[in-house]
């Protein structure tokens, strides 16, 4: 008896405050992907071709990709914001508290002013603020809640955490569409703050059981400081040193180092941009060429039509399928096969299949240019490779990114990661906007060709890849431990 009462004693449990996460992030994640599902649909039919003119579907739908993209890429700039914010002077839970308000008000001005496109715009910028601000702090708060008498459960709460991020993407992306073409704008823009303002009450509802890590206040010994310290002190640099290394006298010399893996993962991640330059596409471009393609799904004892909104629901559908598949089937298959799948070569593989992504979705231009109506499986098709193009990227390209930095510089890879993702959304909205301006570009960017212009872009930095990773340093700081320890022996000697 005494022996089941110190098992019962030392069985590790789940924090009390975890289903107020899991429940906010739900919540939160529907109100974003909801909003994002008739984003692109909207601006043109509201603002840029209310008219219905086909001699402006051009340029309106350049607009309100280029619209869409800008709104992306404030979202995933602020993360590094936020996160600064959090860990040096407020803490966390007032960023998601306070940030989440901010975040509310976005969707009501979206739903007040869907007539107007000045004060939408700045609903726009509030919402993207909002996503933007809490992103990463919300899975870091996760984390917090956890110690060494529960730590193994971790894991379990974050396969949680990602269900209810796709759980809440997928309901969301079926829901508001169909609300969109049967209530109309305000409606379909007003559940997602319905759901934005219930995500904030559900955080709100557990602030007596939240573990809360203090700010540590402004850390001069960071990835910025020190950078910027080296470039303007370039001078003192001596023979055999790295630019960095002058940074050694004035900083921390672990942290020197640490930074110095910063900037190895950074080589890597200017190939991810390609992906992140075209991913975005599949929420805005994608779902304009849906509304122009064959939409009627005919499963034989049963047929219905789709709303172009919701062909994007089929991303964390197959993401979910592939991703279990690639861990425990195709890795370990081609591991056996003498192919070691490193995360370099599956970065490297990951930006082929992006690449074949974009013929497909080339080809099926191609073919509405031409006057057809190509079934939208076509579609479908392209979304299998992209979902497997992003199990091998982006999952992939944050395993990289936590494996290969020490644990003082895990942090800023996150918030540079969620950089790259906003850098590729300004790429692609500076080239919508080149051709809604009538730029340079735009006589060469018409119909397919300007799907064609990405498999190019892929293309070059495919080839690129494939000289330069072969000569890119790695160090796994996770399955070699000692590099770390390392690192501080040496730099203790200096």
């Amino acid at each position: 008896m005494a022996n089941t009462l110190t098992a019962d004693a030392v069985k590790p449990r789940f924090p009390k405050s975890v289903p107020f996460i899991i429940g906010n992030e739900a919540a939160e994640r529907f109100s974003f992907y909801g909003m994002r599902s008739i984003l692109v649909t909207f601006l043109v039919a509201q603002f840029y071709n209310p008219a219905h003119n086909p001699a402006l579907s051009g340029v309106a739908e350049a607009k309100a990709n280029e619209m869409t993209h800008l709104f992306v890429t404030l979202a995933y700039a602020c993360p590094f914001v936020g996160g600064l914010v959090a860990d040096w002077f407020t803490g966390k839970y007032k960023v998601i508290l306070y940030i989440s308000v901010v975040y509310c008000i976005g969707h009501l001005f979206l739903s007040m002013f869907d007539t107007n496109l000045n004060w939408f715009t700045v609903g726009l910028i509030l919402v993207a603020v909002g996503a933007g601000g809490i992103k990463s702090c919300v899975s870091a708060n996760v984390g917090d809640q956890f110690d060494s008498t529960n730590s193994e459960l971790l894991s379990k709460v974050y396969g949680w955490f990602y269900f209810s991020i796709n759980a809440g993407s997928m309901i969301a992306t079926v829901l508001i569409p169909w609300t969109y073409a049967n209530y109309g704008a305000k409606w379909a823009f007003g559940i997602p703050g319905i759901l934005m303002g219930l995500a904030t009450i559900i955080f709100f509802s557990g602030r007596k059981m939240y573990v809360r890590v203090p700010p540590s206040g402004i850390n001069r010994n960071n990835f910025v400081f020190i950078s910027v310290y080296a470039l303007f002190n370039i001078s003192k640099k001596q023979k055999g040193q790295s630019l960095l290394d002058v940074a050694k006298g004035a900083y921390d010399p672990e942290k020197v180092e640490g930074v110095k893996a910063v900037y190895r993962v950074m080589a890597v991640f200017v190939f991810a941009l390609a992906f992140w330059v075209v991913w975005d596409q599949n929420l805005s471009e994608w779902v304009l060429q849906a509304a122009k393609m064959n939409r009627t799904i005919n499963l034989g004892f049963y047929k219905f039509d789709i709303l172009a909104g919701q062909v994007q629901t089929f991303n964390p559908v197959f993401l979910l399928i592939l991703i279990p598949l690639f861990n425990y089937w195709l890795y370990p298959a081609f591991d056996k096969m003498g192919l070691k799948t490193t995360p370099l070569r599956r970065l490297g593989a990951g930006l082929v299949l992006t690449g074949l992504t974009f013929v497909v979705i080339a080809l099926i231009q191609a073919n509405i240019d031409h006057g057809g109506t190509p079934s939208i499986w076509w579609q479908v098709f392209a979304y299998v490779l992209l979902s497997a193009a992003e199990v091998l990227v982006s999952i992939t390209g944050l395993e990289y990114a936590y494996t290969q930095s020490p644990k003082s510089m895990k942090s800023t890879m996150t918030a540079i990661w969620f950089l790259v993702v906003s850098l590729g959304n300004l790429f692609t909205a500076a080239i919508n906007g080149n051709k809604a301006n009538h730029g340079f570009l735009a006589p060469y960017l018409i119909g397919a060709n300007f799907y064609w212009f990405f498999v190019a872009l892929i293309a070059v930095f495919t080839v690129a890849f494939m000289f330069i990773s072969p000569r890119l340093k790695e160090r796994n700081y996770i399955t070699d431990p000692y590099i770390e320890n390392e690192v501080i022996a040496d730099t203790n000697n200096l």
